[in-house]
């Protein structure tokens, strides 16, 4: 009944016999972290070609630095924007990145990322409560 297996497993736990490469704890964080603040770059992009500010141009380029720098050295492609999608909904979704970044450069100790996270969440934050805020003035007076 049962039938012995002839092949070398895939799931090989001995040390030295693994036929693929792995990676550390620490470059699993790089990729990540770097992924989290591409897509944030990506959405302040977006921003930046719904309403051009000098804030939006030094946060996309000291985004695009540190993904650079996580990527040992290669720069981040830059998108054209998606079309058009309500600065609130933009905002929201770069909180949320900027969290997201902000845990993974806490976990990793990467001061430069989590400092740059934590400021652009405060930025999106205020966007956001101003967007709020003009919006309940303008839904009372109507």
């Amino acid at each position: 009944m049962y039938e012995p297996i002839r092949t070398k497993s895939v799931h090989s736990t001995m040390a030295g016999t693994s036929d693929f490469p792995h990676r550390t704890r620490e470059e699993e964080l790089d990729i990540q972290l770097a992924s989290h603040l591409a897509a944030l770059l990506a959405v302040t992009d977006d921003l930046h070609a719904q309403a051009p500010s000098t804030d939006l141009d030094a946060a996309a380029e000291r985004l695009a630095r540190q993904v650079a720098r996580l990527r040992g050295g290669r720069p981040p492609a830059r998108a054209t924007t998606t079309g058009p999608t309500r600065a609130a909904a933009l905002h929201r979704r770069a909180h949320a990145l900027a969290g997201r970044a902000l845990v993974v450069a806490a976990s990793r100790a990467d001061t430069a990322a989590a400092i740059l996270a934590a400021e652009r969440m405060d930025a999106h934050a205020a966007a956001l409560a101003t967007d709020t805020s003009a919006t309940g003035t303008l839904a009372a007076t109507a």
